[in-house]
């Protein structure tokens, strides 16, 4: 099979000054998760949910001086040089280029931009097979753990400190309650129109007096935190199911991770860069 017939087309595209903000609406409106970023009709770099969730976090003066969502889709890319593939070169030769490069997306070129080929459509491409490999035997990381309560740049934090792109979320009592991936960062709302973090409102009681009623006051300017944008936990794999079913429960559930239990126990996440490694 040739990477024609998988990748995907038509291929959306941002100009490099187009700002963060339309970025994310077309990725929410065509249900992508990557954009090419063309100036004068030649590619100049790669943008991704996880190139926006990861600026969210930086506090250099640009950032604090400028809504993320309107800065230029230039400054966020993945720049040149952009690894491209011919589309009749294998899905082999693809994950190969993938793998030895760290990248999740090969535009498919042949005198012109053709399609694109991302990790989505490799796993798509792996479900689609008859794969005997448990997911026992690729699970490569334990689940990396933050609290419902802690705010969105702890998150961050914790992801890129572990080079992971998912993590579970967790209570009081440790139990696993949710998920969150950079995706889910990089689709929030996370800044006003005055580009401040968003906030939320939560209604506290003040101690009532001896036989008085409980009188009510409200907080503002509370960060967002970890269980405000994290997902359910569907489409959670046993630790012994294969990779073939494994994939399709995450095109199923449209999932860039999906956790894996053992004996009751989230044990680790599943990403799509252990599916590939098998296919």
């Amino acid at each position: 099979m040739n990477v024609s017939d998988i990748m995907s087309a038509p291929v959306y595209v941002i100009g490099t000054e187009e700002p963060v903000s339309h970025a994310r609406k077309l990725m929410f409106r065509h249900k992508i998760s990557t954009l090419i970023v063309v100036e004068e009709d030649e590619i100049k770099g790669i943008v991704t949910k996880s190139d926006i969730s990861s600026r969210l976090a930086q506090a250099e003066p640009m950032w604090r001086r400028r809504p993320i969502d309107k800065i230029p889709a230039k400054m966020v890319m993945t720049a040149e040089p952009i690894i491209t593939i011919y589309p009749d070169a294998s899905v082999s030769q693809a994950i190969n280029l993938m793998l030895e490069n760290q990248i999740n997306n090969l535009p498919v070129f042949k005198n012109k931009l053709q399609g694109i080929v991302t990790i989505g459509d490799i796993v798509r491409y792996v479900a689609d097979r008859a794969l005997t490999t448990k997911i026992s035997e690729v699970l490569t990381d334990d689940a990396v753990e933050v609290h419902r309560h802690h705010t969105i740049n702890h998150v961050i934090d914790e992801m890129e400190k572990h080079r992971v792109s998912k993590v579970i979320v967790i209570n009081d009592m440790g139990d696993t309650v949710g998920m969150i991936s950079t995706r889910d960062i990089a689709l929030s709302a996370m800044e006003d129109n005055e580009g401040k973090m968003q906030s939320k409102n939560i209604k506290m009681a003040r101690k009532p007096t001896q036989g008085g009623e409980k009188t009510y006051r409200y907080v503002k300017d509370v960060p967002l935190v970890a269980e405000d944008i994290m997902v359910e936990l569907d489409g959670v794999v046993n630790i012994e199911d294969n990779l073939s079913d494994a994939a399709k429960v995450m095109v199923e559930n449209n999932r860039t991770g999906l956790p894996v239990e053992k004996e009751g126990k989230i044990v680790g996440i599943l990403s799509r860069i252990d599916i590939i490694r098998a296919a």
